[in-house]
């Protein structure tokens, strides 16, 4: 699937903007080995419990699961490896900066290519309670029957 600004999405982590109210996105680029690139171009890839962290002025994406590929046998690592993001250091010091903050965190909302080269949208977000989650739910509803109904009058 190729969206408009020519990146073609490979997966996306659907349960995040339900998990997380969305304050600030970043576009990263992810270093990868040659198997794991492969893997992903066939869709092979989870981002259950994935989250990316600040280490020693670096950013890391941790739990994110990258199938092995099977014909790369022996070239293959570890799926759920720590993988380093790219970024500029002025937006690593500040996603850093605003994830100090108390109840932020970086979540990982898609994966694509863009020009042959894997990019990943990272989010700084806010864990929503239970309560935010199900307000959310029902507002949406009230949405989509409001725009039935009025589709439904023409």
């Amino acid at each position: 699937m190729t969206d408009s600004s020519g990146r073609k999405i490979v997966a996306s982590n659907r349960k995040a903007r339900h998990e997380y109210e969305i304050l600030d996105t970043v576009e990263a680029g992810i270093v990868l080995k040659g198997p794991e690139v492969k893997s992903i171009r066939d869709g092979k890839v989870a981002f259950q419990d994935a989250f990316a962290r600040v280490d020693g002025g670096e950013l890391w994406l941790h739990s994110f699961h990258i199938s092995p590929y099977e014909q790369a046998n022996r070239f293959n690592v570890d799926p759920l490896r720590s993988r380093k993001l790219l970024l500029r250091k002025d937006e690593i010091r500040r996603l850093a900066a605003k994830v100090e903050e108390k109840g932020l965190t970086l979540v990982p909302l898609d994966l694509y290519f863009r020009r042959g080269v894997a990019k990943m949208t990272l989010a700084v977000g806010r864990g929503r309670k239970l309560h935010d989650k199900r307000e959310k739910l029902k507002k949406q509803t009230q949405e989509r029957e409001a725009r039935r109904a009025v589709e439904r009058a023409r």
